[in-house]
């Protein structure tokens, strides 16, 4: 065999893998799309008297919108409009916030001293209302997210949506970590959360979506239970109840 003919032969088996592996990501994208929007769906049918609950709390609590909506980054570095219940005062500056994450990015951020453990976190931050403390404790303020789902700009596993000025400051490694959709959970919320530097957090968003698959979602979905059980991190009732609308 020539060595011509050799060449035009592994370049075809290179194409036809490349083009297995184009249909077998095309295939997956489908059926996580079907499995998002049918347990977001669910999710927000069952709950919506808890929804309710929520929204009458928050809009008695503290003068303001009961919704809380921040532009994120989401797949490629599209930006869309995340939701949560408010759990600040309205007029309550981002500046604050802004200031850690960006250190948090540089891998200059101090831990926070929380009642368990020391995080990478703001803890006891005085614009955090009265509900709002008791929502994020509950995480949820983070039911609104479902919507996202339904639209099709999250789901519910992968990597949590960064704020614009963290994106900011990413490295060309950091933004392999949107080149899937955002999540509700993922590998860095059962594996560490706030306990981990923003450097591990990449590494676990990387190998998610280096290793993405059906199963492996659904694998993630099951190590979320521990969390919820141990009460590890946030989002602990919000995805609790995924996994339980996702598996059942």
């Amino acid at each position: 065999m020539s060595a011509g003919v050799g060449s035009m032969q592994l370049a075809g088996e290179r194409a036809s893998v490349s083009e297995s592996a184009v249909l077998i990501s095309g295939v997956y994208d489908v059926v996580k799309r079907m499995f998002d929007l049918f347990a977001a769906l669910t999710l927000l049918f069952v709950l919506a008297p808890l929804l309710v609950l929520c929204a009458v709390l928050v809009a008695v609590d503290s003068p303001g919108p009961i919704l809380f909506r921040q532009k994120r980054v989401g797949r490629g570095g599209k930006e869309f409009t995340f939701l949560k219940f408010r759990s600040m005062r309205a007029d309550a500056s981002a500046e604050t916030h802004k200031a850690y994450a960006v250190e948090f990015v540089r891998g200059t951020a101090a831990r926070q001293a929380s009642k368990s453990d020391q995080v990478f976190k703001l803890v006891n931050d005085s614009r955090v209302t009265r509900v709002g403390r008791w929502l994020r404790r509950t995480s949820l303020d983070e039911l609104p997210q479902l919507w996202n789902v339904v639209r099709g700009e999250m789901s519910l596993v992968g990597p949590r949506p960064p704020l614009p000025y963290e994106a900011e400051h990413y490295k060309p490694r950091h933004l392999r970590r949107l080149a899937v959709k955002p999540g509700i959970t993922g590998l860095w919320q059962v594996q560490g959360r706030s306990r981990t530097t923003f450097e591990q957090m990449v590494d676990l968003d990387i190998q998610y979506v280096e290793r993405r698959s059906l199963w492996f979602d659904i694998k993630i979905l099951i190590s979320t239970i521990p969390v919820v059980l141990w009460g590890r991190g946030a989002h602990v009732l919000l995805v609790g109840l995924c996994c339980m609308a996702a598996l059942s």
